[in-house]
Protein backbone atom coordinates (compact mmCIF):
# COMPACT_ATOMS: atom_id res chain seq x y z
CA UNK A 1 0.00 0.00 0.00
CA UNK A 2 1.22 3.53 -0.72
CA UNK A 3 -0.56 5.35 1.60
CA UNK A 4 1.48 5.80 5.12
CA UNK A 5 0.53 8.16 8.05
CA UNK A 6 3.49 11.13 8.19
CA UNK A 7 1.71 13.04 11.34
CA UNK A 8 -0.02 11.38 14.49
CA UNK A 9 -3.91 11.54 14.56
CA UNK A 10 -5.23 14.89 15.60
CA UNK A 11 -8.46 16.35 16.69
CA UNK A 12 -7.18 20.08 16.75
CA UNK A 13 -6.85 22.49 14.12
CA UNK A 14 -7.64 21.31 10.52
CA UNK A 15 -8.02 18.16 8.91
CA UNK A 16 -6.02 20.20 6.11
CA UNK A 17 -2.55 20.93 8.17
CA UNK A 18 -0.20 21.06 5.77
CA UNK A 19 2.84 18.16 6.89
CA UNK A 20 6.15 17.29 4.63
CA UNK A 21 6.46 17.50 1.40
CA UNK A 22 5.26 14.55 -0.33
CA UNK A 23 8.98 12.12 -1.34
CA UNK A 24 7.88 11.70 -5.15
CA UNK A 25 9.81 13.23 -7.68
CA UNK A 26 9.16 16.07 -9.01
CA UNK A 27 9.38 14.57 -12.67
CA UNK A 28 6.07 12.33 -12.38
CA UNK A 29 2.68 14.54 -14.13
CA UNK A 30 0.28 15.86 -11.79
CA UNK A 31 -2.27 13.55 -10.76
CA UNK A 32 -5.53 13.45 -12.17
CA UNK A 33 -9.46 13.40 -10.39
CA UNK A 34 -9.03 9.37 -12.10
CA UNK A 35 -5.97 9.06 -10.15
CA UNK A 36 -7.10 10.76 -7.06
CA UNK A 37 -10.05 8.51 -6.78
CA UNK A 38 -7.85 5.18 -7.66
CA UNK A 39 -5.88 6.01 -5.12
CA UNK A 40 -8.36 6.43 -2.25
CA UNK A 41 -10.57 3.50 -3.27
CA UNK A 42 -7.09 1.63 -2.75
CA UNK A 43 -6.37 3.22 0.41
CA UNK A 44 -10.14 2.73 1.72
CA UNK A 45 -9.53 -0.67 0.92
CA UNK A 46 -6.92 -1.52 3.42
CA UNK A 47 -8.39 -2.18 6.28
CA UNK A 48 -5.71 -2.15 8.93
CA UNK A 49 -5.25 1.34 8.14
CA UNK A 50 -8.47 2.09 8.47
CA UNK A 51 -8.60 0.56 11.62
CA UNK A 52 -5.81 1.91 13.02
CA UNK A 53 -7.32 5.19 13.25
CA UNK A 54 -8.19 6.79 16.60
CA UNK A 55 -12.24 7.87 16.79
CA UNK A 56 -13.52 10.71 18.49
CA UNK A 57 -17.06 10.51 19.93
CA UNK A 58 -17.21 14.41 19.98
CA UNK A 59 -14.63 15.39 17.13
CA UNK A 60 -13.30 14.62 13.43
CA UNK A 61 -10.06 12.97 13.53
CA UNK A 62 -7.46 12.41 11.15
CA UNK A 63 -4.28 11.34 9.82
CA UNK A 64 -1.71 12.70 7.23
CA UNK A 65 -1.21 10.33 4.29
CA UNK A 66 1.29 9.92 1.22
CA UNK A 67 -0.92 10.61 -1.68
CA UNK A 68 -0.07 10.06 -5.35
CA UNK A 69 2.58 12.57 -7.19
CA UNK A 70 2.44 15.29 -4.25
CA UNK A 71 -1.17 15.50 -3.49
CA UNK A 72 -2.58 15.65 0.58
CA UNK A 73 -4.28 13.12 1.51
CA UNK A 74 -5.78 12.54 4.65
CA UNK A 75 -7.84 9.91 6.80
CA UNK A 76 -10.35 11.54 7.71
CA UNK A 77 -13.07 9.92 11.55
CA UNK A 78 -16.59 11.66 11.26
CA UNK A 79 -18.35 11.55 14.43
CA UNK A 80 -22.38 10.76 14.75
CA UNK A 81 -23.98 13.67 13.38
CA UNK A 82 -21.02 16.13 12.20
CA UNK A 83 -20.20 17.72 9.04
CA UNK A 84 -18.01 19.63 7.65
CA UNK A 85 -20.18 22.86 6.63
CA UNK A 86 -20.26 24.53 2.93
CA UNK A 87 -16.83 24.83 1.42
CA UNK A 88 -14.22 24.66 -1.54
CA UNK A 89 -11.00 23.67 -2.16
CA UNK A 90 -9.60 26.19 -4.19
CA UNK A 91 -7.68 25.86 -7.04
CA UNK A 92 -7.35 22.22 -5.85
CA UNK A 93 -9.26 18.83 -8.16
CA UNK A 94 -9.87 16.12 -5.23
CA UNK A 95 -11.70 12.87 -4.63
CA UNK A 96 -12.95 11.22 -1.62
CA UNK A 97 -14.95 7.87 -0.32
CA UNK A 98 -16.03 6.23 2.22
CA UNK A 99 -14.19 3.42 3.85
CA UNK A 100 -16.48 2.93 6.49
CA UNK A 101 -20.25 4.20 7.46
CA UNK A 102 -22.15 6.63 4.82
CA UNK A 103 -21.46 10.06 4.27
CA UNK A 104 -23.42 12.72 2.59
CA UNK A 105 -22.77 15.29 0.68
CA UNK A 106 -24.77 18.44 -0.86
CA UNK A 107 -23.12 19.99 -3.65
CA UNK A 108 -23.47 22.73 -6.17
CA UNK A 109 -24.34 22.04 -9.82
CA UNK A 110 -22.60 25.71 -10.71
CA UNK A 111 -19.51 27.38 -11.25
CA UNK A 112 -19.14 30.06 -8.85
CA UNK A 113 -16.96 33.17 -9.40
CA UNK A 114 -13.71 32.38 -7.82
CA UNK A 115 -13.18 35.75 -6.14
CA UNK A 116 -14.53 39.47 -5.63
CA UNK A 117 -17.90 38.26 -3.86
CA UNK A 118 -19.64 38.23 -0.75
CA UNK A 119 -23.19 36.84 -1.29
CA UNK A 120 -24.59 35.45 -4.30
CA UNK A 121 -28.70 34.24 -5.01
CA UNK A 122 -28.39 30.72 -6.34
CA UNK A 123 -30.76 30.01 -8.65
CA UNK A 124 -33.34 26.55 -8.39
CA UNK A 125 -31.77 23.38 -9.90
CA UNK A 126 -28.39 24.21 -8.53
CA UNK A 127 -28.16 21.78 -5.45
CA UNK A 128 -27.19 18.24 -5.92
CA UNK A 129 -27.41 15.41 -3.35
CA UNK A 130 -24.90 12.13 -3.25
CA UNK A 131 -25.32 9.19 -0.72
CA UNK A 132 -21.96 7.69 -0.26
CA UNK A 133 -22.07 4.74 1.74
CA UNK A 134 -18.88 2.39 2.58
CA UNK A 135 -16.99 1.68 -0.84
CA UNK A 136 -18.77 4.80 -2.77
CA UNK A 137 -17.25 7.87 -3.61
CA UNK A 138 -16.40 10.79 -6.08
CA UNK A 139 -14.14 13.03 -7.68
CA UNK A 140 -14.26 16.82 -8.28
CA UNK A 141 -12.33 19.70 -10.22
CA UNK A 142 -11.66 22.95 -9.04
CA UNK A 143 -13.92 25.02 -7.12
CA UNK A 144 -16.17 22.40 -6.23
CA UNK A 145 -18.63 23.86 -3.35
CA UNK A 146 -19.89 20.87 -0.52
CA UNK A 147 -20.56 20.16 2.71
CA UNK A 148 -19.69 16.51 3.75
CA UNK A 149 -21.92 14.87 6.47
CA UNK A 150 -22.36 12.19 8.62
CA UNK A 151 -25.95 11.73 9.52
CA UNK A 152 -25.37 8.90 11.60
CA UNK A 153 -26.95 9.21 14.92
CA UNK A 154 -25.03 6.28 16.50
CA UNK A 155 -22.17 5.23 14.24
CA UNK A 156 -19.23 6.86 13.21
CA UNK A 157 -17.91 7.12 9.55
CA UNK A 158 -14.45 7.00 8.00
CA UNK A 159 -13.54 8.83 4.77
CA UNK A 160 -10.07 8.64 2.72
CA UNK A 161 -9.48 11.99 0.59
CA UNK A 162 -7.18 13.37 -1.80
CA UNK A 163 -6.25 16.80 -3.35
CA UNK A 164 -3.58 17.82 -5.77
CA UNK A 165 -2.42 20.32 -5.75
CA UNK A 166 -2.05 20.38 -2.17
CA UNK A 167 -4.57 22.59 -0.69
CA UNK A 168 -4.03 26.68 -1.34
CA UNK A 169 -6.88 27.87 0.85
CA UNK A 170 -9.96 26.37 1.98
CA UNK A 171 -13.19 28.73 1.55
CA UNK A 172 -15.62 28.33 3.78
CA UNK A 173 -19.42 29.57 3.26
CA UNK A 174 -22.31 30.12 5.25
CA UNK A 175 -26.33 29.15 3.54
CA UNK A 176 -29.96 30.71 4.44
CA UNK A 177 -32.40 29.26 1.49
CA UNK A 178 -30.78 30.16 -1.79
CA UNK A 179 -28.25 32.85 -0.83
CA UNK A 180 -24.20 31.34 0.04
CA UNK A 181 -22.17 33.70 1.49
CA UNK A 182 -18.50 34.07 1.83
CA UNK A 183 -17.41 34.06 5.37
CA UNK A 184 -13.99 32.97 5.64
CA UNK A 185 -11.02 32.11 3.64
CA UNK A 186 -8.21 29.50 5.30
CA UNK A 187 -4.69 29.26 3.95
CA UNK A 188 -1.97 27.03 5.03
CA UNK A 189 -0.46 29.16 7.01
CA UNK A 190 -3.65 29.47 9.64
CA UNK A 191 -3.30 26.08 9.68
CA UNK A 192 -0.44 25.40 11.52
Amino acid sequence: MSASASVSPSTSGSPWTPGPPSASGSATAAPTQGDLLDFVRRTAADAALIDSLPLDPEGRTWVRLEGPGGSEAWLIGWPPRTGTGWHDHADSVGAFLTARGELKEHSLAARLPTDGWKSLELTEGVDRERRLPAGRGRSFGRHHVHEVLNESPDRHAISVHAYYPPLPRIRRYSRAGSVLRLEQVERPEDWQ
